[in-house]
This record gives structure tokens, sequence and C-alpha cells, in this order.
């Protein structure tokens, strides 16, 4: 076992395939084929299992893949300092829901990184896929929420999937809507209130299902519906239709501007918003250190962290 073969391992993960992999290693598909198999046979177990849809990780993969991060990491760390050598190329994946707090702190991540050369990733992208970064590897952390709605269908696909939710703050609901939507000035808004107001919503791709909506209430009738893909598109949709989307309340100024509020939206529900993980795989120190950003930034908001 060779320190080049867990970096050969680790770039497959991180492109999603061989092929992909071996161009960005400039060397031949075969020859990265061939020194992951004689991996495999060194080690007794395959780390990759092979379908005509691509390649993802076994379970057996999954841990030999946290502890070969970490050998790449101290290995560097060594490099740099006893050979001289500038620090290794920082990387980092990341998938969440829309969440604004989410790319603050990846902008403060990158910001205090001090590195030359890094290749960070934040996939802003639908309910399922995030669950199946996290499971395949693409991503190291994902963001999402659970509520009373969706828990019991989101932790039994965590648990087929050994992922593991880490709690990072509960929130009350809350609308956002346009500066300049006649709901914005209101102490509150109740689902009557919203009734005749276009409604706005992350479309999920073939997983359509109410429990992977990233809003709440998603089961409830709207006389108005569209579907976006995109943070930029649905706030614009907000300004240009004065339509509402239900969140969490945080809405970033820096990245959004002054132009769309947060009213609190009376309704007896909750929204428990946290990290998963893969339990096997130790984070990487840049993983480790966007969580530390990403507390911090919830902080700033005033809101509580979940212990």
């Amino acid at each position: 076992m060779t320190l080049q073969q867990l970096k050969y391992i680790i770039e497959i993960v991180n492109c999603g395939s061989i092929n992909e992999a071996a161009k960005r290693l400039f060397i031949t598909q075969p020859s990265l084929s061939n020194a992951v198999k004689e991996l495999e046979t060194e080690i007794g177990f395959d780390l990759f299992l092979r379908t005509p849809k691509g390649i993802t990780l076994s379970v057996d993969g999954a841990e030999f893949l946290g502890y070969a991060r970490q050998v790449v990491e101290q290995a560097g760390l060594l490099e740099q300092r006893y050979l001289s050598k500038k620090p290794s190329r920082q990387l980092c994946s990341i998938s969440t829901q829309h969440y604004a707090f989410a790319v603050n702190a990846f902008v403060n991540l990158i910001r205090e990184s001090g590195s030359d050369e890094y290749e960070f990733t934040l996939r802003e992208t639908r309910t399922h896929e995030i669950i199946e970064d996290v499971k395949n590897l693409r991503s190291e952390i994902g963001i999402l929420y659970k509520n009373p709605f969706n828990r019991k269908v989101i932790e039994k696909l965590l648990r087929e999937n050994r992922l593991v939710f880490h709690p990072l703050f509960t929130a009350k609901p809350h609308i956002f809507v346009s500066s300049q939507n006649p709901l914005a000035d209101r102490p509150f808004v109740t689902l009557e209130d919203l009734q005749d107001y276009p409604y706005l919503s992350f479309e999920q791709g073939e997983y359509n299902s109410f429990y992977f909506s990233e809003e709440i209430l998603s089961t409830v009738y709207r006389k108005k519906s569209i579907h976006v893909s995109d943070r930029a598109t649905l706030f614009n949709l907000l300004i240009g239709l004065n339509g509402y989307t239900i969140s969490t309340g945080i809405v970033s100024a820096d990245l959004n501007g002054d132009n769309i509020k947060s009213v609190p939206l009376k309704v007896e529900d909750e929204i428990q918003v946290g990290w998963i993980a893969n339990h096997q795989i130790q984070l990487s120190m840049q993983a480790g250190a966007y969580i530390r950003e990403l507390k911090a930034v919830i902080q700033l908001y005033g809101l509580t962290l979940t212990e």
C-alpha cells in the first residue's frame, strides 16, 4: 500500500468516476484501474461496487477512505513542515439545502483557509441528492432539516445509508417575502393571510415526495404554486410576483440585500436543521473547520446551538 494509491482512491471518490479521475491525475484509465485492483487485492476486499451506472464505495471502502484521507493529510503536513514544501491543495465538498447561513459559513471557510491552492465545492441541491452525495462520499457533509412531518422518513433513510444527523439549531417557521409585499411589516402571518399570494418552493426532481420538500407544510393546498431550482431565481420571483416561501427565518443581507424580509408564520411546527455525515468517516480538517464556521454564523444570527 502506497501513499500514491491512497491519493488515487481519494481522487476517484472526489470525481465520482475512474475515467474523470484519470484525466485529473494525468494517467491512463487502465493504469488507474490496475492500481485500484492491486490495492484491493492487497487489502483483501473491494473498495468500489461496479455497476452499469458507474462506481460507488463499498461499506468497507467508505471506512477505508476515512483512514486514507487522514494519512494523506498528515503526510502533507509532514512534507510542509520538514521538506519545506508548500501546503497541499485543500479539498472540501459540502451539499446543502438552500440556506443562506450555509453559504455564509462557506465564504468564511475559504477566507480563513490561508491556502494558495484549494478546490472547494458547495452544492445547493435537492434533499435526496444531499443524502446520496454524503452516502457516496461525493460530499463529506450534508445540511438539511427534520420536522415532525418528515422525521421518520428522513431518519429511516439516514439509518439505511449509515449516516448520522447532528443537530445545529431549531427554528420557528417564517416566510420570506419582498420588502414591498403588504405582509412584510406584519408581526406575524397565518396560512389564511397567504392564500392569495404565489407560493414558491424548490423542486425535488424525480424524488418529488412531500417528505423531501425543503419547505414545511408541503401538503397544504395552494391556489398559486411555483417550483424553482435555485435560490437566486426564487428570490427574484419573490420580488417580481409578490410571492412567498417558508424557511427558518435566517436571511442574509450581505448575500441577498435588503429586498427580502422574514416574517414569523403562526403555525404549530418547528424546523430542526443539522448536518449529516457517514458515521464511519472521520471528517477532514477542512470539513471540521466548516462545521465551526457554520456554528459561528448561526450564533451571529442570534440562534441557540443544539448541544
